[in-house]
């Protein structure tokens, strides 16, 4: 019988894994409307029921699936993991009936207990959990975030519930492979935020042993990307930058509702909010209604997965060639841009020089020369960012560097710690 389960809560995909006897892992098989999948997308849909029913939920490709299908009738949310640590978040209104953090946690993670039928262990013994090393957000409280955690597991009547941080799950499952004594610096490059974690790996007598060395990290990563790209491509064509009437004065538009409008967690709740109410009311006042109007039609009309589904393709293309091309129609003509690698780069890089700042956390407070490095280790999936790859190129050889393991690592490197018999000794 497995006795530890992995949990790989992302702010992207979530990733289960159990660990198997003979010792080694495997990831849990979801199966939905959408077909079978090792990883979910951390998305949520809730479909209206018939009166006084419940709304149909659906989770991962399933939940993005019915959305697709049902625009306008469907709730739709993503990156919920970004809410975790922010206080100003307390609920979000599906349906007339309100949702917590801990509350959507429960939810995603119960439809991925119904997808994985018989898969999913009746017993585990020790419930391994991830956690970044720095939440995202502009506040983080971490103490909160964690007690939302607890609160959300403890619905699940588990066992013994450990948290440990990201980075050094993946390094775990990385030093499986290691011929030779190393110190490891991971490098997980996520949706949300980017953390590193330096350990020592030593093998006595053919059993891994590790002295976690060191940690850091930043509420900044791929999903910032995107905000970058939304704010440059985007913003501009629905009214970033123009002004309204007020009585006798012209005043800038809120600069509010395009961050809202340019980060996905946010995106997922705005049309709820008062403050697209608001927005409204400002067409008929603003300097360029057609723009601002198109502004209301892109949140009535549902098209914030579309869009990101167009950013996210856009950034792939950039990580391959120097130029890629941005598609999204329903910006009309202007939909449809070419986007040079170069001003990508220029428009991440006070997020990059952030990143690389957690870097030098790490190095400096446990007085590592780059040149003490064995190895490094990228993972997650916005390591494929050349700009973010290059942080570790410029200041280690090239040979030191692998990566792998973008969606699984996390996960598995959780179920082998769960197993090690020493879980307590890699908590966060």
């Amino acid at each position: 019988m497995a006795r530890a389960l992995g949990l790989d809560f992302g702010t992207t995909n979530t990733v289960l894994a159990l660990a198997d006897a003979g010792g080694g892992t495997h990831s849990l098989a979801f199966e939905s409307s959408a077909g079978t999948s090792d990883s979910m997308r951390t998305a949520l849909s809730f479909m209206k029921g018939p009166v006084g029913g419940s709304p149909k939920v659906e989770a991962g490709q399933a939940a993005i699936r019915t959305f697709i299908d049902n625009a306008g009738d469907c709730r739709f949310l993503q990156s919920i993991k970004t809410f975790a640590a922010s206080a100003a978040f307390q609920a979000t209104q599906v349906f007339a009936k309100r949702h917590s953090f801990e509350d959507l946690m429960e939810v995603f993670l119960r439809r991925l207990q119904a997808y994985a039928g018989a898969g999913w262990p009746d017993e585990v013994s020790q419930l391994v959990v991830g956690r970044p090393v720095r939440f995202a957000g502009n506040n983080p409280d971490e103490k909160l975030a964690m007690e939302r955690y607890n609160a959300a597991l403890q619905r699940f009547g588990n066992p013994a519930v450990h948290y440990v941080y990201e980075p050094v799950a993946a390094a775990y499952w990385f030093a499986q492979s290691l011929e030779r004594d190393a110190n490891v610096l991971v490098a997980d490059f996520g949706g949300g935020t980017t953390d590193y974690s330096l350990i020592r790996f030593e093998r006595h007598a053919g059993e891994l042993r590790a002295t976690p060395v060191g940690h850091s990290g930043v509420g900044i990563a791929g999903d910032h990307f995107d905000y970058r790209m939304i704010d440059n491509l985007v913003a501009p064509e629905i009214g970033k930058g123009s002004k309204f009437k007020s009585f006798d004065k012209l005043l800038d538009l809120p600069a509010s509702y395009f961050a809202s409008f340019g980060r996905w967690n946010q995106l997922s709740i705005f049309k709820t909010t008062r403050e697209f109410a608001d927005l409204k009311s400002l067409v008929r006042v603003a300097t360029e209604p057609e723009k601002l109007q198109l502004f209301v039609d892109l949140i009535d009309y549902d098209e914030g997965y579309p869009l990101y589904q167009a950013i996210s393709a856009t950034k792939m293309a950039l990580s391959a060639a120097d130029e890629a091309e941005f598609s999204f129609p329903p910006l009309g003509k202007a939909g449809r841009k070419t986007v040079r690698r170069a001003d990508f780069e220029a428009w991440i890089a006070d997020d990059l020089a952030r990143i690389e700042d957690a870097l030098d956390e790490v190095l400096q407070s446990t007085h590592t020369p780059a040149a003490d490095v064995d190895k490094g280790f990228l993972t997650g999936g916005s390591s494929f960012v050349p700009a973010g790859r290059s942080i570790f190129t410029r200041r280690f050889d090239a040979n030191r560097i692998e990566s792998g393991g973008e969606l699984l690592s996390i996960a598995h490197g959780l179920a082998l710690i769960g197993e090690s018999g020493d879980v307590e000794r890699w908590t966060a």
